[in-house]
């Protein structure tokens, strides 16, 4: 067991605090059609793409659109599609003693859609997304950023994600990492668990 000062936490978003992949699925295929490309499934999407940097995936897809013209004429369209995790508002405000920053590949403008859509932005001190620190996940950067707009030091906190990404970027930056879902330091089934995972690591009980 290694024992740490427990000072924030980082959040990746999608697929942590809320379940959003049906609504960038559509976002992207309504992209693809409008520029005469095939669609991709939900099966292709989330073994290729899900979780990477969405400029690399407009690349990747042979989208010839800006990431701030795609937040703001194509991806709200599909915020119907978004559900926020169940238990999201809970943990948030049971961690609501400890600075937290959002860290996730999605870009800025899509983010703060999508947080002000549900009401949980002032939950977090801090949002760093790909577009605002250069380099997404599984650069180390984006997380190096938010600890230094938390003014924390990065071997002080924990990273909460569900992606292989995730805990490559955490890896890189010596940053232990709590796997939604996803083998990583801990694992958890849900974001509802992370309260007593948290109080555990506090108390050095883990890590």
């Amino acid at each position: 067991m290694v024992t740490m000062q427990l000072s924030g936490i980082l959040f990746d978003m999608d697929g942590v605090l809320i379940d959003s992949s049906s609504s960038w699925l559509e976002a992207f295929n309504h992209a693809l059609d409008t520029y005469g490309h095939e669609a991709v499934s939900m099966e292709e999407f989330m073994d290729t793409y899900w979780g990477d940097d969405l400029r690399d995936i407009l690349t990747r897809l042979g989208l010839d659109v800006g990431i701030a013209d795609f937040c703001t004429n194509v991806y709200p369209e599909h915020l119907g599609s978004v559900r926020i995790m169940p238990d999201t508002k809970r943990v948030l405000k049971e961690l609501s003693d400890y600075p937290k920053a959002i860290v996730t590949n999605t870009a800025y403008d899509c983010t703060a859609h999508i947080l002000e859509e549900f009401g949980i932005g002032d939950a977090f001190d801090t949002i760093m997304t790909a577009d605002r620190a250069g380099k997404g996940k599984p650069a180390p950067d984006i997380l190096f950023a938010a600890c230094d707009e938390l003014g924390i030091s990065s071997d002080e906190v924990v990273l909460v994600g569900d992606t292989n990404v995730d805990v490559r970027a955490g890896s890189t930056a010596k940053i232990p990492v709590i796997g939604v879902g996803v083998k990583a330091d801990i694992t958890i089934s849900s974001i509802g668990e992370l309260p007593a995972i948290i109080a555990s690591i506090a108390s050095s009980k883990l890590l």
